[in-house]
């Protein structure tokens, strides 16, 4: 769905089946899910490692005989945490919102045509974001349960350079506003005091970001601007 590195993926696949496992044998006897069964709603917070990036769909200036003609997006390393508030809408469905607030960095690189050193454009970012997520649940093994999650997210950034003066930029202008769809899965265990749940999940924006400048020429290499993600997040709550 998303291109995202692959050792990323692989390195959080290998940790969800290490604890799983941990917790699987140390819990094989325990019923704590039937503490948590009864509550209609219950809060939490969360703690996530992000990687983003961005999707650019370019636009017809990038051409061979253009000034630039390579235009990438390097993805990189940020965090996440988040409040909990999770309402049960039946058996095995859940509504909840995470009020959040995610630190994230991002690298827009660009190829000069006719050699010479690589421009680079860094966006440092401080999101306020609301995810509203519809998380599907399993039937419950003992003290384990898996899950699927969909849902939406606003996303507002606090040190987009959008509403600056423009003569101090040289590459290009991001918009603050971003809504994003979002899929993931995950597990949850129920301790004798908290459900501890370990999730991995996708984003990938739906609105273009980019302010189209005319007098940036890097701006019209670029058609649309999308932001994309990949979130571990270990979520707490009780």
């Amino acid at each position: 769905m998303l291109y995202l590195h692959r050792r990323e993926i692989l390195i959080s696949l290998f940790l969800l089946l290490c604890v799983t496992e941990f917790f699987a044998q140390s819990k094989k006897r325990s019923y704590n899910y039937e503490g948590f069964r009864r509550k209609d709603h219950y809060f939490g917070l969360t703690v996530g490692y992000n990687r983003s990036g961005y999707k650019i769909e370019h636009g017809r200036n990038l051409r061979p005989e253009a000034e630039y003609r390579i235009n990438e997006s390097i993805s990189n390393s940020g965090l996440t945490l988040s409040m909990i508030t999770n309402f049960k809408i039946g058996e095995y469905v859940d509504y909840r919102l995470l009020p959040s607030i995610s630190l994230s960095y991002k690298t827009l690189t660009f190829t000069p045509t006719a050699g010479g050193p690589i421009k680079e454009h860094q966006i440092e970012s401080v999101f306020g974001e609301i995810p509203m997520i519809v998380r599907f649940t399993s039937a419950p093994y003992k003290d384990l349960r898996v899950f699927m999650l969909s849902g939406v997210k606003y996303s507002y950034d606090f040190s987009s350079n959008s509403r600056s003066d423009k003569t101090r930029f040289e590459l290009i202008r991001i918009s603050p506003h971003d809504f994003q769809v979002e899929l993931g899965v995950g597990m949850q265990f129920y301790m004798p005091f908290f459900i501890f749940s370990p999730e991995i999940k996708f984003s990938h924006g739906i609105s273009n970001l980019l302010i189209y400048d005319t007098k940036l020429v890097e701006s019209t290499l670029i058609d649309k601007l999308f932001s994309r993600s990949l979130t571990i997040s270990l979520h707490f709550e009780g």
